[in-house]
């Protein structure tokens, strides 16, 4: 029970001092889980943010669930939601009563403003390392150019773009190994 809760208390402060929803939160994760715990690897934490893009729901919080599962099953996962969502709830409470009375204060717009610049300086952050970890060839760069393309200028669906780059990946791996398969068998064939 002293994990449980732990993961708890891990996943709260993560989800309380992050600014900015799910993307925002996913460079902490990435350092707390991967770097200072090594409760996943850093190929793993992309992979749980991939899923996490594919599934309904919140990528910090998907994350956070499929991490907590990890560690200590359905009720890890329980205490990474739970703990990732308790912040969030407290806090947005405790503005709704508030807000009204502060919102039209210049310093309270300035705060607002300053932190929108910061979560964008988090997300470019998350899209660099992910961009370094993940594109590897030049299938790696078409399907990042054309999956922008179609977000940006075609407005497609992300869910159309996800499942036709992972499509995509599939029919490539599949080419690759046939290919391979056939250099083994002529390989094989030399050496008899």
């Amino acid at each position: 029970m002293k994990e449980i809760w732990r993961i708890f208390l891990i996943f709260c402060r993560i989800g309380g001092f992050t600014f900015g929803g799910g993307y925002a939160m996913l460079p902490i994760i990435q350092k707390e889980i991967a770097e200072e715990r090594k409760w996943a690897s850093e190929e793993e934490i992309i992979d749980y943010y991939a899923i996490g893009q594919c599934t309904p729901g919140i990528i910090a919080i998907n994350t956070a669930t499929m991490i907590g599962y990890r560690q200590k099953g359905v009720l890890g996962a329980l205490a990474a939601t739970a703990g990732m969502v308790f912040p969030s709830l407290l806090i947005i409470t405790i503005i709704a009563v508030f807000f009204q009375r502060f919102q039209e204060y210049q310093l309270v717009q300035n705060a607002f403003e300053g932190i929108q610049i910061a979560v964008i300086a988090l997300i470019l952050d998350i899209v660099l390392k992910m961009w370094k970890r993940s594109v590897k060839d030049y299938f790696g760069i078409l399907v990042f150019v054309l999956g922008f393309l179609m977000l940006a200028f075609f407005r497609l669906s992300p869910v159309v773009v996800i499942l036709s780059s992972a499509l995509g990946g599939i029919i490539v791996q599949i080419k690759r190994n046939k290919g391979l398969g056939n250099s083994l068998d002529k390989t094989e064939g030399d050496l008899q």
